[in-house]
């Protein structure tokens, strides 16, 4: 199997103009859908096209509306029930703050105006998007293998996610990080420690999880990886052993995560194999060490059944 590879720092402004598109089609997102937990209401999914937001109510009630980056054709198109369509074009000169400001402009057209924090988000651009105009850069090369990278990521994380009898966030993009996640839960609420705690944090932590994903990279691992993390992180947890070798321990935010390289997994004989052991392996240290009921919450093999 010949994955597709792409160097953290080989696309830098192509990536940061992607995420910052990718961030203000997420917050369209977040104010036009209804709450469900866990932030599961502001995520964006992996197709056949390229990255969706999938449906998203009308203000009549009936209809819905859909926003897509279709990777093929270079553009963003906007769809929706009644059969209305339009498209922006994205070309090298394109700025953030023009496809800003063009996305309000068609959606007011159908009569929908959310209102979001117009910054980016945990990004370093202290700016509305409106005026990011040093964005505006495409290199469809890079941004496709992204894409590929992302699209054999996702079957993965599903295949992994049917492993599992609980309770389990579909696999889908938080535009926070641009990462792709999938978490598990063991159902076991926990106790709110902290009165300074944000919204966000009450809310993606209100239980116990043992959480899986790729990205990218960023400034503190500049390539793409994988991580995994359990909250609350059990004592002794940075001691576990990982799958396969080349897997690591880090530091993050006060408690260990688990990474693996995705250029390893690309080296690997078999690299379903190989990434399917690393979060099944990261699954077991946190899940053992947390008292997760393991057997019972296991998907048997339908031959077992």
């Amino acid at each position: 199997m010949n994955l597709p590879y792409l160097p953290f720092d080989s696309w830098k402004e192509s990536r940061i103009t992607l995420h910052l598109i990718l961030q203000i089609i997420g917050k369209i997102r977040l104010q036009s859908t209804p709450r469900k937990n866990h932030w599961w209401f502001v995520t964006e999914y992996v197709t056949n096209k390229g990255f969706s937001t999938y449906d998203i109510p009308m203000n009549d009630g009936i209809n819905t509306f859909e926003i897509t980056l279709n990777i093929r054709k270079r553009c963003v198109q906007f769809e929706n029930s009644k059969g209305e369509e339009k498209e922006i074009h994205l070309k090298d000169g394109y700025s953030v703050g023009q496809f800003y400001k063009e996305s309000l402009a068609i959606l007011s057209e159908w009569n929908i105006q959310p209102k979001f924090v117009d910054k980016p988000l945990d990004m370093g651009i202290d700016k509305p998007f409106d005026k990011i105009t040093e964005y505006h850069h495409y290199d469809w090369e890079a941004i496709t293998t992204f894409w590929q990278m992302m699209l054999w990521n996702d079957g993965v994380l599903k295949e992994f996610s049917g492993r599992f009898y609980g309770k389990t966030c579909p696999v889908h993009i938080y535009w926070h990080h641009l990462d792709l996640t999938v978490t598990r839960f063991s159902g076991k609420k926990i106790p709110q420690s902290n009165p300074n705690a944000s919204k966000l944090e009450k809310d993606a932590y209100s239980h116990e999880v043992i959480s899986f994903g790729f990205w990218a990279g960023d400034d503190n691992m500049p390539e793409p990886a994988y991580y995994s993390y359990t909250f609350p992180a059990p004592d002794g947890l940075k001691e576990e052993p990982l799958q396969p070798d080349s897997a690591f321990w880090v530091e993050a935010n006060g408690s260990p995560m688990a990474m693996l390289k995705y250029k390893d997994v690309v080296e690997s004989a078999e690299p379903t194999h190989t990434l399917l052991n690393f979060l099944e392996s990261a699954y077991l240290a946190g899940a053992k060490l947390a008292e997760w009921d393991i057997e019972n919450l296991k998907v048997p093999a339908l031959e077992e059944l």
